[in-house]
């Protein structure tokens, strides 16, 4: 059980504020029934939609993006470019959406759908799925860092990240990051934190999936068989259909 405005708000479609105000305002129904509590518990898989629309879709749609930099991971940002606007004309109406977000600087994986609980499935909390990051700093990373890095390093506003993995690589400047959750600029602010303040950063995996390295920046393709698998396991079947009718658009 999770609360409502929470549900909306990890599908990346609506902000936690956003989410509140269409709860409170009753375009938000929860089996059918009108909920006007933001804090009210549902189920992941009880049926949510809002002004009458499914919050999950009847023609889902999986890309993978390779999101490059200076690009928002939003549906819609007054003076931005976002990462919907890179798609195609065939996708403008679907109700995509990135599952998660990377910073406008950052680059690499980000999944664009418009299945909110397949995001939401993929982004709470309590499910810890790795992300994967390439990372270069500014300085040498060494062993130390390594077992900050597993033990969960504090953040300067007392916050105690989950532990995670630091695999350096060669020359000590780069390293593969994996961490289990998702705070603001959390790369970023953990490896600062240790006087390493990053310079370039890519997620190379989410989960199951991994960036296709053939994929050009800002370039994008619906998803396979084999990742569709891996996001749903025996579920996946019953999702793929609309997935490979698109792709002869890509």
């Amino acid at each position: 059980m999770e609360r409502l405005d929470k549900r909306l708000a990890a599908t990346g479609r609506w902000s936690r504020k956003e989410a509140r105000e269409l709860i409170r305002v009753g375009r938000v129904a929860v089996d059918g029934a009108p909920c006007r509590a933001p804090e009210a518990k549902v189920g992941e898989t009880a049926p949510v939609t809002v002004d009458g629309a499914p919050v999950g879709a009847d023609r889902p749609v999986y890309l993978m993006l390779n999101k490059p930099a200076g690009v928002v991971s939003s549906t819609d940002e007054p003076g931005e470019r976002t990462v919907l606007d890179l798609l195609g004309e065939e996708y403008r109406n679907l109700g995509l959406f990135p599952a998660g977000r990377l910073d406008k600087d950052t680059e690499g994986l980000l999944l664009i759908t418009n299945d909110g609980p397949l995001a939401h499935r993929l982004l709470s909390p309590r499910r810890h799925v790795d992300k994967v990051y390439y990372v270069e700093v500014d300085g040498v990373l060494d062993g130390g860092d390594v077992e900050a890095v597993r033990r969960g390093v504090t953040l300067g506003d007392g916050y105690e990240c989950l532990p995670g993995e630091l695999e350096l690589l060669p020359g000590g400047r780069s390293a593969h990051i994996t961490l289990r959750e998702g705070k603001y600029h959390q790369v970023k602010r953990m490896l600062a934190s240790r006087g390493k303040p990053v310079t370039y950063l890519k997620r190379v995996r989410f989960g199951p999936l991994e960036l296709d390295e053939g994929l050009p920046k800002g370039a994008w393709r619906p998803l396979s068989d084999r990742e569709l698998k891996g996001i749903f396991s025996q579920q996946y079947e019953n999702f793929g259909s609309f997935n490979k009718k698109i792709s002869k658009n890509y």
